[in-house]
Parts: structure tokens; sequence; C-alpha cells
């Protein structure tokens, strides 16, 4: 009965988001793209007489060198920058009210974040605070950032997790060690730039991680029941980018051509699930990231095909379709044998860029708890089938060593 009355409920929240869809406005925005994308931004932000800029980005890219080359044109122009470089893997709330801190005493007018999706979603989050007084906490839900916040770009230095062209930011409470999405139409940055030569010296298992991140977003945005904007067309295209280049730009970091194709798989990725929302991996990913701090792609990598398996039936003809597509399969071919297809490429391709298939820092002990939120959280979401209890457990159980 309780599973039952889920699907109810679901089913009206499904109703309810395709009804507002007319009203939720444009999912786009402007990216500039290849090499040296990033000093074309940087010249477009300087165009646009910004006043003081906050930079967002972690010490270890600052200290590299790399935060600075990204942001060179816009030092050259002479707009003013404040630098906050405190952005660690899964921002807490903690970071977020330091770089506010640090915006306000610097009285910045926009924010530009540089880096992977952890400096992306602090710069949106911190962006938000700064026009507001309000809790970033109570934000925690879709949809719940309805203010105007500061101008918001972006340079992405990894190809993963599609944050540049999404309105949504992740940030982890440290206390629960729990992950909330907050989301509205004013956290999509302005402008973007995917740069893949900022991408060169990324390390072979970040590039497998993020890679696979991308892939996820894609695929889940694919077979999602919420039919909007261009989600399939962006679907299709990231999921053809990822398994075209994702294992020669794990193999020779250096593949320009591979970068390239990886950034706008992550970018396409990003923009599908900007207009339809994640899934049931990542309901499952966040749980196990916010605990024991494993990368999110590398979470989302370890999810991805038994939620596939879990959800093989209902998502049947969407997944043929990406058979197909991959050339795992042939247009014709029976669309079961299709799909098993496409489930076994996903898994052949994750162990080809080093990716185990169990994680050792999951503990048994917490499966219970980590199942309850999971399941929480997948009810808000359009999936083709509802997550419950013992199928979450034993996807737990698959993954843990």
């Amino acid at each position: 009965m309780a599973n039952l009355v889920r699907r109810v409920r679901h089913k009206l929240y499904l109703t309810m988001l395709r009804v507002l869809s007319p009203f939720m406005g444009d999912t786009r925005h402007v990216a500039f793209t290849g090499p040296g994308s990033s000093r074309h931004l940087c010249e477009h932000i300087a165009s646009l007489d910004p006043g003081k800029i906050l930079v967002v980005t972690d010490k270890p890219l600052r200290d590299l060198g790399i935060a600075d080359q990204a942001a060179a044109a816009l030092l050259e122009s002479g707009v003013p920058v404040a630098w906050y470089d405190g952005v660690q893997p899964d921002p807490t709330y903690e970071q977020v009210e330091a770089g506010v801190a640090l915006l306000r005493t610097e009285q910045c007018q926009a924010v530009l974040a540089i880096g992977g999706g952890s400096a992306m979603d602090c710069a949106k989050v911190i962006a938000a605070c700064a026009t507001s007084s309000e809790d970033p906490r109570n934000w925690a839900g879709l949809g719940k950032v309805k203010h105007e916040a500061l101008p918001i770009y972006a340079i992405s230095t990894t190809a993963g997790t599609g944050s540049e062209a999404t309105a949504g930011a992740v940030v982890k409470d440290a206390s629960t060690r729990s992950k909330s999405v907050l989301s509205g139409p004013t956290l999509l940055p302005a402008a973007v730039a995917l740069d893949p030569q900022l991408m060169l010296g990324l390390p072979p298992h970040i590039t497998a991680a993020t890679g696979m991140d991308a892939l996820t977003h894609a695929i889940e945005a694919y077979i999602g029941v919420w039919e909007r904007g261009s989600r399939l067309q962006d679907g299709r295209l990231a999921v053809r980018l990822v398994f075209r280049h994702l294992v020669n730009a794990y193999q020779d970091g250096s593949d320009l051509a591979a970068r390239e194709g990886m950034a706008l798989a992550a970018f396409y990725g990003g923009m599908a699930i900007n207009q339809v929302f994640v899934g049931s991996v990542h309901a499952i990913a966040h749980q196990i990231g916010g605990r024991y701090g494993i990368p999110h792609g590398l979470a989302n990598a370890l999810v991805l095909p038994h939620v596939l398996e879990y959800c093989r039936e209902e998502a049947e003809p969407r997944l043929a379709e990406l058979a197909v597509v991959i050339g795992a399969g042939a247009q014709g071919e029976p669309q079961a044998q299709l799909a098993h297809k496409f489930i076994s490429a996903v898994r052949e391709l994750r162990t080809q860029v080093g990716i185990p298939d169990r994680s050792d820092l999951i503990r048994r002990e917490d499966h219970a708890a980590l199942a309850d939120a999971a399941v929480a959280e997948c009810m808000d979401y359009p999936v083709p089938r509802l997550l419950d209890e013992d199928s979450t457990l034993a996807i737990l159980n698959q993954i843990t060593a």
C-alpha cells in the first residue's frame, strides 16, 4: 500500500511539473567554446563594465596557476578582482559563508567561478546569498531560489558536472554529512567558457570520474519521463560525445580534441538535466557521496549500471535508442536486446577508464539510513521507476566491497 501511495503522489507531482513547464523560463545562455574560449569570456565580461568581481576557485588551481591563466584577460583588462580560493570538494555552507563575507568586504558586484562543479556550485550560492539575508539552508529543494542573484559567470576546468549549464547547486551540510540541491532560474550562469586547454593536465582518475558524471546526466535526462525542451537532443549528443572521447581523454590527457569533446559532453549533459532534473542514480549517489566523501562522479559511476538494470523494462525504448546512438546495436534489433547492449556498453566503458565495481568506503551498517534518504530524494525526480527500500538496499549491497 505504501508503494502505491508513493506512485500516486509521484504521478501527481509529474503532472504538476508538466503544467508548470511553460512558466519556467529559458534554460539556455551564452557559451564560449574551444581553445582560448576562457579569454573570450573574460573579454566579454570586461565589456559589460561589471564592477569588481569575486573569483571563486580552489587553492590547488590557484597554486598551479590555472586559475590565473583562466582569468588572464580579465586581469589584463583592468577589471578589479578579489579572490576566494577556499572551495573544497563537496562545498559546505561554511565555505559559502566565507565567500559571502569576502564578497561583501570587497564590495563585489559579480561572481566568476573557475574550477569544477564544487567551485561553480559554491559561486552560485555565494551570488544568491549576496542579495539576500536569508539562510541558504532554507533554499534546499527544487526551485526555491526565487530572488535575483548577482551575475554569475563560469569557466569549467573539468568535464563532468555540467554545473556551468544548470540553474542548480549542490551544497553539503557538514554536521549531517548530507547533500542538498538548491535551484532557481537566477542560479543559471549568464555566460560560460568551455576551454579544453585548461583541462589538459587533468589526472586520469578525475577525467574518468567526471566523464562518467557527464554520462550519468545525459542518460538520466534521456530516460526520464518529463518531456520538456531539447532534453532528448542534448542527452543524445552528450552520450555520443562521451562514448567517442572519454577513453581517449583518459588514456592521453594531452589529446585536445578529446578534451574539447568531453567539455561539450558535460555542457550538453548539463543542459539536459537543467530542463528535466536528474534521477535515481543521483538519489543514491548523493547519499554515499555526502556520508563518505566519495567524489560525485565516482559515486554516480558506481551506481549507474545498477539503476539502469532496475528500470530497464520501463526505460527500454529510450535505452534501445541510446544503444543505436553509440553503435552498440543496429536499428531493427529487438528493443530488449538493444537495451541490454547499452547497459553492457556502460559497464565496459566504466571498466576501460579504471573505475571499480565496488567501494570499500561504504558501510553495510549504514545501508538502511542511506536507502531511506535515497528513496525520499527520488520522489523529486521524473524517473521511469521509483526506487523502493528493497531495491535500493540491493543496489547498495552490490556496490559495497
